[in-house]
């Protein structure tokens, strides 16, 4: 069995064949984990996991990206969303009501994103200081219904660490480090803290100061998860959009790496997620 611990088939790049995508991951073993960024994808994650009685499960968040803070006009994904939205302001108690299914099996994804930002110092501060805000409030929800956290981190690892360092009566029990791009010292943290780690199709790209083989090496075998992202982040094997399907590039490569058979990882792996997700 594999588990995808991180995929969006609720977003508009499956619009017209995701039963068809979900028959093959299940056909060949394969259950997911369709992960929200905010209120719309997220209530389609739910929808489409309350279709199935299992293999198929949701999330439910709101992405850093996806905050209206007035600061920083973001792109538009026509992955995502076809058509462009409003950012939204978190509205606590329509999550909360939108997580309390038994189909919905952690909050998020979560956490801070730098990528996008303001071009000034004291814009940069509080655009900033928003997503911070917002990272704490959704951990405040994960611990009030006892979920797990997706964690969503690029280029703040130090902050958020620090946040949930200092947030003692927030920082979730149960965690995961999706897609992490950082260096080894900061795997080290989020290690230390207890959470698993999410690697996915990144772990085949260059990216300055980030050594891969080095992190899945330290990561130990019982904190790894593995994850496609889809539709983004397609292994270098396959052309085109990323799917479920092609998570067996990813366990290939993290075996070889680890010294195990395709088959042993895929199992430790597995394992881990069910009892992170309780899957």
């Amino acid at each position: 069995m594999l588990i995808d611990t991180h995929a969006h088939l609720n977003f508009s790049a499956f619009k017209l064949d995701v039963k068809e995508v979900i028959r093959r991951s299940l056909d060949n073993n394969i259950w997911i984990i369709n992960v929200g960024t905010k209120y719309e994808t997220s209530q389609r994650a739910l929808e489409i996991a309350e279709g199935y009685s299992e293999g198929i499960y949701a999330t439910v968040g709101l992405h850093p990206l996806h905050l209206e803070t007035g600061l920083v006009k973001i792109k538009n994904d026509t992955e995502e969303i076809e058509v462009k939205t409003r950012e939204e302001e978190f509205d606590y108690e329509k999550y909360k009501e939108l997580a309390q299914s038994n189909k919905v099996v952690a909050i998020g994804e979560i956490g801070l994103d730098y990528y996008w930002k303001p071009k000034t110092t004291q814009k940069k501060e509080l655009f900033k200081a928003k997503q911070k805000n917002l990272f704490i409030k959704q951990l405040e929800l994960a611990k009030e219904l006892s979920l797990p956290v997706i964690i969503h981190c690029r280029m703040a690892n130090q902050d958020l660490i620090k946040i949930l360092k200092e947030s003692e009566n927030l920082k979730p029990k149960k965690a995961v480090a999706h897609s992490f791009v950082g260096t080894t010292e900061e795997l080290e943290e989020y290690l230390a803290l207890g959470y698993h780690i999410g690697f996915n199709g990144i772990i085949f790209k260059q990216i300055e100061g980030v050594n891969f083989e080095a992190n899945i090496k330290k990561t130990p075998l019982d904190r790894i998860l593995i994850e496609t992202d889809c539709p983004y982040l397609t292994p270098p094997q396959v052309k085109g959009r990323n799917e479920p399907i092609y998570l067996k590039y990813i366990v290939q490569k993290i075996a070889e790496i680890k010294g195990l058979s395709s088959e042993e990882l895929a199992e430790i792996a597995a394992q881990n997620a069910r009892q992170l997700f309780g899957v």
